[in-house]
């Protein structure tokens, strides 16, 4: 699947934190934005999976750098892996038994514990 330039929506500002004299004016802040209901990318089925895990609008914010098109390119990049992730179908647990080996074992290590605290009592 692709995912088209222009159904992301970028917004510039100034990025919080210390700087100089350049961090006051430069705004290089990047929030990306893609509308998950007005894709054209995503099959209606998709669209149903992705509203449902992440909500209608998908959301990837970086002010890491302090270059704009780096802090560009890493909300794109984040914005594309909460994509994938809202889009990932889990496999449905199985339900498995306790090996005989295992049930054995918690029943021995109870036994072991009520036999610790039998001796903790007082003599009666």
């Amino acid at each position: 699947m692709t995912l088209p330039v222009e159904e992301i929506e970028l917004r510039f500002s100034r990025s919080s934190g210390p700087g100089g004299q350049h961090a006051q004016r430069s705004e290089t802040r990047v929030e990306a934005l893609l509308d998950v209901e007005a894709s054209s990318a995503l099959t209606p089925v998709q669209k149903r999976r992705v509203v449902a895990r992440a909500g209608p609008v998908l959301r990837a914010i970086a002010q890491d750098e302090r270059s704009q098109w780096r802090n560009r390119e890493l909300a794109v990049e984040r914005l594309v892996a909460a994509l994938r992730e809202a889009l990932r179908v889990q496999r449905p647990r199985r339900p498995t038994k306790p090996t005989a080996e295992s049930r054995e074992r918690r029943l021995t290590d109870k036994r072991r514990r009520a036999e610790i605290k039998r001796l903790r009592r007082p003599l009666s």
